[in-house]
Parts: C-alpha cells; sequence; structure tokens
C-alpha cells in the first residue's frame, strides 16, 4: 500500500491538479470576479466600476461569455444580411459602423467572417472600459485593420474623430450595434436619441442584442411589433432583475420598450439562455434589427394597420395606430400587415406541410391572364407557386387563418429568392438541409417578415431530418410509416414508388399494402375525430360530410385504388410518392420544385413572386378588405366543407360575389359529392357548373384524388342581391 504513496504518484497528482485548475483557470477567474470579488466602497462612478470589475478578467471576457452572452453571433450575422441587401442600393455611401459597448472587439473579429471589414469606410469601437479596450487594441494591431478605432468614451456622449470639422453628425453613420450594453447604461435614453439622430434615415441599420424582461401588460406597440416567445413570467420578471443588479445590470422592461418605441423594427427575436442548467436555468435574451422611424416603405398598407387596431380600439386615432415591422422590410413586401392576435397564438404549428390538391387538374379548368387577380387558401402555397410559374397573374392573394402556413409559403418565397436551386431542393424537396440554422440568419432573413422569422428560428430544426414529418400533417405521415414498420412492409413501400409499370405498381398495391391501409386499425384511426382535426387540421364538419356519403373504407378504396392504377409514382405522382417516402424526387415533385419552376419564379429578382400578398386572417373577413370587382377568380379548394350549415357560407358567397368582376369565378372541391353549400351558390347569384363527381367508373379526379367533387361557379350578371 505504500508503494502507491511514491514520488512518481505526487508527481501525476500534482501535474493532474494543475492541469485541471489550467483547464479552468478562465471559468475560476469568471466566478471569483463575478460572484466573489467585492467592488470597493466609495468608488462609485461607472467607469471606476467597469475599469475595476474587468481590470482582473478582461483577458478572459472572450472565453467566459460564449455561453453566456447568447445571441451576439445571431446579431451581427443578421445584420451582416441586412447590409448586403441595403448596400445593392446605397454602394456609393461611406459604410461606417459603431459598436457602442464594444469591449475586446469580439463582434468586429465576428463581422469580418459575414461581412469583411476591409469593406466599411471606418468602424469605431466605443466603450468605457479600459481593460477591455486593452484587448481590444491588441485584437485589432494582430488583424492588421487600418479602418477600425478604438474610443474610450461615454456611450451618451460619444463623438468620432470625423465630426471635429463641424459638419452635422446627423444621418451620417450607416451600421450601429449594442451587444449586450445597453443593460450597463444607466442614461439608456440618451444613447438611443443620439444613435437616432447619426443614423442614416435611408439606409442605417441598428442590431441590439441584450438581456430584457418583458413588461407584464402587452402594449399595442408589442402587438404590432410582434414577439414570439417575449412574455415573462413573474418569477423571470423579478428574479433575473435581482440578480443581474448586483453587477449593475439593470433588466427593467424600459430599455427594450424605449428601443422599439423610438426605432422601427425590422426582426426582432426572443429566446430563453438555458445556462449552466439546461431548462432550470432560462435567461431571458433577445435580438433586435430596427432603422430610422422615418422610411414609411408601404404607406398603401396604412390602412390595414388601422382597420386591425380600430376593431378593438374604436376610439383610437389614426395617428396613434403604431407601425408594423412590414412598414420597415428593406426587401420584398408579401405580406400583408397584420398584428398579433390572441387567438393567433392557438396556431403552434401548420396544419399542411404541402398542398393536397393537383394543381395540374386545376390549372386545366382555370383560364387566368396577366391582368387577373387570383385568390387562393394558403395551405403550403404549392398551387399558387404554380399559377405564379404557368401564368403570371397581376395579383395572387393567399388567404389563411392560420399564421404559420403563411409563414411556410412565405420562407419558400424568401428562400427561392435567395438560394441558389440546389439548397433550395435541399430544403423542400429532400426535406432537410444541415445548414438551415445559419442559412435563416446569413441568407434567407432579409426576405423574411419579422413574424415568420421568428417562427423559423423557434422551429429551426425542422429541417435536421425530414421537413414533412412536421405539422399537422407530418404527424399523420409519422404515423403511417409507423403502421408500415409494425405490418413489416416498409420495404414494399419503396418498391412502390420505385415500380416502373403501372402492372407492377398495382401488384404490390393489391397485394402487399392495400390490406394494411385497408386494415380495422386504420380505418379506425381515420374515423378518429381527435386524429381529424388535432392531428390533420380536418373540422369536425368535412369528417361529418364524409361519412354521409359512405364508411371510411368505401372512401379509401375509392380514393386510393383509381391513383394506383392511373398514375405512376415513380414519376407521375409526386403526392403520395411524398407521403409514403417522406420527400420528392428531382423526376417527381411540384412545379416549383422543377430547375425550370424555380428559374422562372427566380427570374428578373423574383418578378413573377411580386404578384405575392399573404393575408393573415378569416377567409370572410380577407374578402371584405378587397375592393369590389378586383378579382377575376376565387380558389376555395376544400375550405367551404369547414364551415356550418349557418350564415357562415351565406357571408362568404355574398363577398365572393362583391369582389369579383363581371366574368369572374370560383372553384372549390369537396370532400362529398354533392354538397350542402351549392344551392348557397346558385341562391348567392352564381351559375354552378360540376366539372367532376366521383362515380363507380373507377376514374380519379386527379392525380390525389381525395375528393368527391369539383365545381366552378361563375357570377350571374342579372343576379340582383
Amino acid at each position: 500500500m505504500q508503494d502507491l504513496f511514491t514520488v512518481p504518484f505526487w508527481i501525476t497528482v500534482t501535474v493532474g491538479i494543475c492541469t485541471v485548475f489550467y483547464t479552468l483557470r478562465p471559468q475560476l477567474k469568471f466566478i471569483y470576479h463575478c460572484f466573489i470579488r467585492p467592488i470597493e466602497p466609495g468608488r462609485g462612478d461607472q467607469k471606476t466600476r467597469l475599469d475595476q470589475f474587468y481590470e482582473g478578467q478582461a483577458d478572459i471576457y472572450d472565453a467566459t461569455r460564449g455561453g453566456l452572452l447568447r445571441g451576439r453571433n445571431t446579431m451581427i450575422s443578421l445584420s451582416a444580411s441586412h447590409l448586403r441587401v441595403l448596400r445593392e442600393t446605397a454602394a456609393s455611401q461611406r459604410l461606417v459602423w459603431i459598436d457602442i459597448g464594444g469591449g475586446t472587439g469580439r463582434n468586429i473579429e465576428v463581422m469580418d467572417s459575414h461581412f469583411p471589414i476591409s469593406t466599411f469606410d471606418a468602424i469605431y469601437l466605443i466603450d468605457l472600459c479600459e481593460p477591455l479596450l486593452r484587448v481590444a487594441r491588441d485584437r485589432i494591431a494582430k488583424k492588421g485593420w487600418k479602418n477600425v478605432t478604438v474610443l474610450c468614451q461615454d456611450a451618451a456622449e460619444f463623438w468620432l474623430p470625423e465630426w471635429s470639422d463641424g459638419e452635422d453628425p446627423q444621418g451620417s453613420v450607416s451600421f450601429v450595434t449594442m451587444s449586450y450594453s445597453i443593460t450597463m447604461i444607466p442614461r439608456f435614453y440618451t444613447v438611443f436619441d443620439r444613435v437616432d439622430y447619426v443614423l442614416s434615415r435611408e439606409h442605417g441599420l441598428f442590431g441590439v442584442a441584450d438581456f430584457y424582461t418583458a413588461a407584464r401588460q402587452e402594449s399595442l406597440i408589442d402587438r404590432s411589433i410582434g414577439g414570439l416567445g417575449k412574455e415573462c413570467g413573474w418569477f423571470t420578471r423579478w428574479f433575473w432583475q435581482i440578480f443581474f443588479e448586483f453587477d449593475h445590470l439593470y433588466l427593467g422592461s424600459a430599455q427594450r420598450t424605449y428601443l422599439e418605441h423610438r426605432f422601427g423594427t425590422i426582426k426582432t427575436f426572443n429566446a430563453r439562455n438555458h445556462f449552466v442548467v439546461p431548462y432550470l436555468v432560462q435567461i431571458p435574451y433577445f435580438v433586435w434589427l430596427g432603422r430610422s422611424r422615418f422610411p414609411d416603405n408601404y404607406p398603401l398598407d396604412r390602412s390595414l394597420e388601422v382597420e386591425y387596431v380600430q376593431q378593438e380600439n374604436p376610439g383610437i386615432k389614426i395617428d396613434d395606430v403604431p407601425l408594423t415591422p412590414f412598414h420597415y422590410s428593406i426587401t420584398k413586401h408579401w405580406r400583408v400587415p397584420y398584428l398579433d392576435d390572441p387567438l393567433l397564438k392557438d396556431f403552434r404549428t401548420f396544419s399542411w406541410a404541402f398542398t393536397p390538391g393537383d394543381s395540374m387538374e386545376l390549372m386545366r379548368h382555370l383560364q387566368v391572364s396577366p391582368n387577373d387577380s387570383v385568390l387562393f387558401c394558403s395551405s403550403a402555397g404549392d398551387s399558387a407557386l404554380h399559377l405564379a410559374i404557368k401564368s403570371r397573374p397581376k395579383q395572387i392573394h393567399c388567404i389563411d387563418a392560420n399564421p404559420c402556413q403563411n409563414h411556410l409559403l412565405e420562407l419558400k418565397l424568401a428562400a427561392i429568392q435567395s438560394l441558389d436551386y440546389e439548397q433550395f431542393f435541399d430544403l423542400f424537396g429532400n426535406g432537410k438541409h444541415s445548414a438551415f440554422r445559419s442559412l435563416i440568419d446569413s441568407t434567407i432573413a432579409p426576405y423574411l417578415s419579422s413574424t415568420a422569422y421568428q417562427f423559423w428560428k423557434h422551429h429551426q430544426n425542422v429541417f435536421a431530418s425530414s421537413f414533412y414529418y412536421n405539422g399537422d400533417s407530418g404527424w399523420a405521415l409519422f404515423l403511417l410509416r409507423i403502421i408500415f414498420r409494425i405490418a413489416a412492409v416498409s420495404k414494399d413501400v419503396a418498391a412502390l414508388c420505385n415500380s416502373d409499370t403501372l402492372a407492377e405498381q398495382e401488384y404490390i398495391w393489391r397485394k402487399k399494402l392495400r390490406p394494411v391501409i385497408q386494415s380495422r386499425l386504420v380505418a379506425f384511426l381515420l374515423g378518429s375525430p381527435i386524429l381529424y382535426w388535432k392531428k390533420l387540421g380536418i373540422p369536425s364538419n368535412q369528417r361529418e360530410m364524409l361519412l354521409k356519403d359512405g364508411s371510411v373504407f368505401e372512401y379509401i378504396r375509392a380514393t386510393l385504388d383509381p391513383v394506383i392504377s392511373t398514375y405512376l409514382l415513380k414519376t407521375e405522382n409526386y403526392f403520395y410518392h411524398l407521403a409514403l417516402m417522406g420527400h420528392y424526387s428531382p423526376r417527381c415533385c411540384p412545379e416549383y420544385l422543377t430547375r425550370s419552376g424555380f428559374d422562372r419564379l427566380k427570374a428578373n429578382n423574383g418578378e413573377a413572386m411580386d404578384a405575392f400578398r399573404l393575408h393573415t386572417k378569416p377567409m370572410v373577413n380577407a374578402l371584405r378588405g378587397l375592393p369590389a370587382s378586383s378579382l377575376t377568380h376565387i380558389i376555395f379548394m376544400d375550405h367551404l366543407d369547414s364551415l356550418c350549415e349557418t350564415t357562415e357560407a351565406d357571408d362568404e358567397i355574398a363577398e365572393a360575389y362583391r369582389v369579383l368582376d363581371h366574368a369572374g369565378s370560383v372553384f372549390w372541391c369537396s370532400i362529398m359529392r354533392t354538397p350542402w353549400y351549392n344551392k348557397n351558390f346558385e341562391e348567392g347569384g352564381f351559375e354552378v357548373t360540376a366539372l367532376y363527381v366521383r362515380s363507380s367508373s373507377n376514374k380519379p379526379m386527379d392525380r390525389v384524388n381525395i375528393y368527391a367533387s369539383f365545381f366552378k361557379a361563375t357570377k350571374s350578371l342579372t343576379f340582383v342581391p
């Protein structure tokens, strides 16, 4: 036993202990200076406190703040992508960046990997803490940056050397950032006022990342900006304010409230930092991008914001209605402005990751010219994109009360605008992209609205494996996949989707898969109200209509048998190829995923996509917001099946009659052969024509064949309301 405690043993122990302490030196130093070492009393001015606090830890600041100060990289990457877009129209103007509270200069180093530092005419790093600035000067010298200047100044009174010639500095700065510095500045009002003064009104950009706590009551400005995940509970709100105040950090809600009041919001993102102990420690932080409130880039839709606000606040003045981030977007305006509504929070995800309809069949009956205006139910946007490729109408209105459906369509539009074909097909063809987390900030974000950006930041993992197994429809596809595994027919599914002939395909279907699909288990699941509404988004009204026409067994047989015997899944029927395989293939995919379709949408800076207007509201409200005789076609698809047999249908039909021009038409599908609302169209001034009604002939309506009927209604010119 004594041999164990020899000299070599103690040498090994000593080396091990020293190695551990050396490895953990930054963390131990951080803990000591932040939580143990007291700040000397009697030296209470801001600069003295900062110098004293960081003097012993400046050299390990960057090594220890990576996990604590989350969102900095996101803010820099997001800012860089927006700067690139802004510079397209302001390339001749000087590019000046002020990093307020920049400390060690890490932000500048990170920016260099997204937006070359050499591109800037001048960069000014402003901080009041001399120990951190020494680190910054060393970093700048090592990098050889000649256009970066370090200034030890109070942020509330910052002054650039280039302003010394007596010229007014108003609007002379292109870019300002504040990374975890707002909460350390007592006079933050003055700082924001000064930034607003020097920031370029037309092309300026302001980026912020910091901790925050939210006010208890949501203001009208909060609703106009929208803030997924912004709410803070009572404990979170008070605990972090008290905790950080020990280090003279002030996490009251006033900083962010004034920031969003003073500047126009372009993007905002709220998250929680699971620091040290995941899911137990959750520090609220936010990333924000904004600009001067001077530009009003979306004046035509100002009335829509006023309409939304005045519905709930009848006495409010028009001038008091806040501008939303839609006004301050720097690129395309696809999304029609809307305010964050408590009812919208019930929609946590999209119902459909793909459009459950055949665009080819619709196009066969829909004669559209470049002067036409067409209205769709948004769904996943596949049919609307198909129309934009083939016909390029003047306007395409996409309506959905679920904001997540429009987030999906908006992502497709933004991805087409910003990505190349291979990247785009990875996202929506293969359904996965390993770099989506970085693409959303570095490339796609400038073309997304703030609300859509927030949604996809919170759902950025959906492209990690298979996008099409997400959302309500994805749950159903995943369940189908599990059923195939249990039945041990997964290989047969793959063989079905790779069959080269209809005979081979039909043989596999009838011998292997049809018995599984038509089993009692599947029939029970399809007949379950919970599956229909909670996981497929199919309302109970539509389910009842299906059962009135026959049993679930009959519906499955009448839907699938004709499709399998008519269309080859390998090359012709991408709907069931997706449903069975979880992805498309280059040979079998929607039109917008083909190379030619993608190129037509992207051509001339996405000119074909300029027709899109995405409305986030119920159908009848969207119709009421459109001018009379402004549409040529309305495609309801199966939307009307979800309505009750009440005045809901009459209201929508009356509005449809009003907004259609003299030769306008309405198209709809139904899960029922003769839907009850057909007579409402006839009584509402339309002439109804059946384009397809399911019969015993075993002929499918289209490649999907999930509907039992397809109708067209033409506006009658002799009708008197």
